[in-house]
């Protein structure tokens, strides 16, 4: 069974990658900061990691987000560095940022079979292979890719095991937000695995 159109889940609706640009006003918490680690990519910033009850989660920012703007200043070209200074010198009531949703990322929804299962194998957070005739195949999952989220659920971080643990939660139709492993790999350099595990913000989106 093919996996029907994503308007149909309610999981799928939650890992929607938007497309265009949207604006979104930051604050900052009573310590100064707004849980948002970002990373420089091809001449672009991208969302590294979104600390859990942060002011960054508040507003809805996910792994892989793109900050086109802050503040009215065009981010292409800046490094790692300039960002966090920009952001440290901002101001605490409102940071205003646009934003892209996600764009090295895509979503595959699919249906458990009569075992539960949607027909793939994870390893250390990533695809190593798709089982053939699976809803996982049908549905074009790929290999060499991590998996970001499980129906808009940051998993990021987890143990293969914690991850197995929400797919089986996730009800019959699942939909995974997955990003090539190259591109993941370069996005969470540097980061310790026990950051990403205990800081990165894993609510259910708002639809």
């Amino acid at each position: 069974l093919v996996a029907p159109l994503s308007g149909n889940s309610l999981g799928a609706r939650r890992a929607e990658i938007k497309p265009g640009v949207h604006e979104i006003h930051l604050c900052k918490d009573e310590y100064g900061k707004t849980g948002l680690r970002l990373k420089a990519i091809d001449q672009g910033l991208f969302v590294q990691l979104v600390k859990a009850n942060s002011p960054a989660s508040l507003v809805g920012l996910r792994f892989g987000d793109q900050i086109l703007q802050i503040d009215g200043r065009d981010c292409a070209g800046w490094n790692m560095d300039r960002a966090h200074r920009v952001l440290k010198r901002a101001s605490a009531e409102k940071i205003v940022m646009v934003v892209r949703d996600r764009p090295f990322q895509r979503t595959v929804t699919m249906h458990k079979d009569s075992t539960g299962h949607v027909g793939f194998v994870i390893k250390k957070g990533k695809v190593i292979s798709v089982v053939r005739g699976s809803s996982a195949a049908r549905n074009g999952l790929l290999t060499k890719h991590a998996v970001c989220e499980v129906n808009g659920q940051n998993v990021i971080g987890l143990k293969d095991k914690e991850v197995t643990e929400i797919l089986a939660m996730a009800g019959n139709v699942v939909t995974l937000t997955i990003i090539p492993t190259v591109i993941y790999e370069h996005m969470v350099r540097k980061l310790s695995p026990t950051l990403l595990h205990h800081t990165m913000d894993r609510s259910i989106p708002d639809i």
